[in-house]
């Protein structure tokens, strides 16, 4: 299974009426919701400074979003960025909600052999991942461009002010950014421009507290900011940058200047549920997010969880019999929509929920757990995934952004170009293209994107109001992040800080892990008692962030696993 080589991998190593009246006729537009300052919530709080101060410059929220995404790519530059990907989910005060897809897409020549040695046999993960065959095109600024073509204010180059400012004059190594140059050494020094950005002659990471710079990006982002997003996908910036992977490619079959300039960022329905009175709306294919989180979510809902808390083994247990199926039908059926039809509308549906959630028992672990629709094609492997960052952004308008951004691993592919890292997102893909003789959905295949755990989301109330954007980074528990988050907001009434900060149980297969150094610990032996043969305690890749709209306005909150905050305008 797809989610037992995650598994093995991280215990080896580490979602107005108008009014009518009398003639002569009269229609009053609703009043729009207003707060007294928008928020930003995001891993780094230089990054949410960035998103704050184009909102006070009265920037709208998708505006906001963007100067955050453009700034992490300096302070977080392990994590995301413009050399990676990711998903963007907008929605009004009043539940209009749309997405788009900067997922990155693999070389028009890339074949289901893709990561299969001259044997046959799947590449080693680290090898491929260190090499240009792991780099998709790009999407983050394409779906920015998009973004702001829909719903900008300010002027395209007005946001990537605050960036430019953090490359050229600096910003601060900190504990967290100095840990993740320490313990991805190999990827994070693997390219000489890299290394000598972040890491001393004897190849040490700089001290935390030194003043970086990076003035080869601030170049960078000062091209894009004037002449748009074909300064990175057009013309020379474009065949340089697929030059740049074709030398790290050893194939011959490699990124070409077409790939580069062809790429689009795609306008995606979104995927909406119900959980309670609540609506949930996140990215669908080729993200797994939203199917995940609304299918943990409709299983669960039978389950008078408001009587239930963090300290009880029955809510754990629930939680992870819920997710053992959920990831069961995400192993086999989430994929790229443009490739492989992907059965949403089935996965999500309340009754198809409903006889996934009779399999649960409250007393007894199902013994094994199979996909529920009968349907191919089969299932097939995915590495862990690290590198990726969120934000979420609630303008004064009422607007909300739940964008996550994600170069996948650690430093991604470790290729520095232009002064930021290119991903390893085609990693992503299963390396196996073929199970029982079948082709499997998440192959590689040319053009095509790879399947992704990322699950921006927005929450409604029993009202139709915004009451809660959210999402995670953190690989395949990301859509567990959210879930939790969302059922300690909803069910157990916790402010959104506290419903964040509520210790992760992830069981995608039939091994439980709970959040090392968490209260979950003192729980292991209830949950064996209910029939778990196998539960281990593991530092878990935890990071979400959220804003939640309340009587009170706007409440942010940054997991306190993190360096994140939220930054009111």
């Amino acid at each position: 299974m797809l989610l037992r080589a995650f598994t093995t991998a991280l215990l080896s190593l580490s979602l107005a009426a108008c009014a009518t009246l009398p003639a002569p006729q009269s229609t009053a537009a609703p009043t729009p919701t207003r707060f007294e300052a928008g928020m930003v919530s995001a891993a780094d709080p230089r990054a949410a400074e960035a998103g704050a101060e184009i909102l006070r410059k009265g920037g709208s929220a998708t505006d906001a979003a963007i100067a955050t995404m453009l700034a992490l790519t300096v302070v977080e530059p392990q994590s995301s960025g413009i050399g990676g990907g990711g998903f963007y989910v907008r929605g009004n005060a009043d539940g209009m909600v749309d997405t788009i897809d900067g997922r990155e897409t693999a070389p028009a020549l890339a074949k289901p052999d893709w990561f299969l040695d001259s044997d046959g046999k799947p590449l080693p993960f680290r090898e491929a991942v260190a090499s240009g065959l792991s780099i998709g095109v790009p999407g983050n600024v394409a779906l920015a461009a998009e973004a702001h073509r829909r719903h900008g204010k300010l002027a395209w180059r007005d946001l990537f002010a605050p960036a430019i400012r953090l490359a050229r004059q600096g910003w601060i190594l900190s504990e967290r950014g100095r840990d993740f140059l320490l313990r991805n050494k190999a990827t994070g020094m693997r390219d000489k421009a890299a290394a000598a950005l972040f890491y001393d002659a004897g190849g040490e990471p700089l001290p935390v507290g030194t003043k970086l710079t990076n003035p080869v990006l601030a170049e960078t982002l000062e091209r894009i900011a004037e002449r748009g997003s074909q300064a990175f996908y057009n013309g020379q910036d474009g065949a340089d940058l697929a030059i740049a992977v074709a030398r790290d490619t050893p194939r011959k079959a490699t990124m070409t200047e077409a790939d580069v300039m062809n790429y689009k960022a795609r306008y995606r329905k979104p995927v909406c549920g119900t959980y309670r009175a609540y609506k949930v709306c996140g990215m669908g294919p080729p993200s797994s997010g939203a199917t995940t989180v609304l299918s943990i979510l409709g299983m669960m809902e039978r389950f008078d969880l408001s009587q239930m808390s963090a300290s009880s083994p029955t809510f754990w247990h629930l939680f992870a019999e819920a997710q053992r199926l959920a990831y069961a039908d995400r192993e086999r059926f989430l994929a790229d929509p443009d490739f492989v039809s992907v059965p949403v509308p089935q996965l999500i549906d309340r009754d198809y929920l409903a006889h996934r959630s009779g399999l649960i028992r409250a007393d007894k672990t199902a013994e094994t757990v199979e996909p529920g629709l009968d349907l191919i094609p089969p299932d097939g492997d995915e590495p862990p995934e690290n590198g990726t960052s969120h934000f979420a952004v609630v303008d004064r308008d009422g607007n909300a952004v739940s964008y996550t951004s994600t170069i996948e691993g650690p430093f991604g592919s470790g290729l520095m170009h232009d002064g930021f890292f290119l991903n390893n997102e085609l990693t992503d893909f299963s390396f196996v293209p073929e199970k029982d003789g079948l082709p499997v959905a998440n192959r590689v295949e040319g053009g095509k994107r790879p399947r992704s755990s990322m699950a921006p989301s927005l929450v409604y109330g029993p009202d139709g109001k915004l009451v809660l954007a959210v999402g995670a980074a953190g690989g395949g528990t990301i859509p567990v992040q959210v879930t939790k988050s969302i059922i300690a907001f909803i069910d157990w009434k916790l402010p959104i800080a506290e419903a964040i900060a509520v210790p992760v149980l992830y069981s995608p297969d039939d091994t439980v892990i709970v959040e090392k150094g968490s209260a979950l610990e003192a729980l292991i032996p209830g949950l064996k008692a209910l029939g778990h043969a196998r539960v281990v305690a593991y530092s878990l890749p935890l990071k979400t962030n959220a804003v939640a709209v309340t009587s009170q306005g706007l409440i942010g909150a940054g997991d306190p696993r993190s360096e994140g905050v939220a930054v009111s305008q």
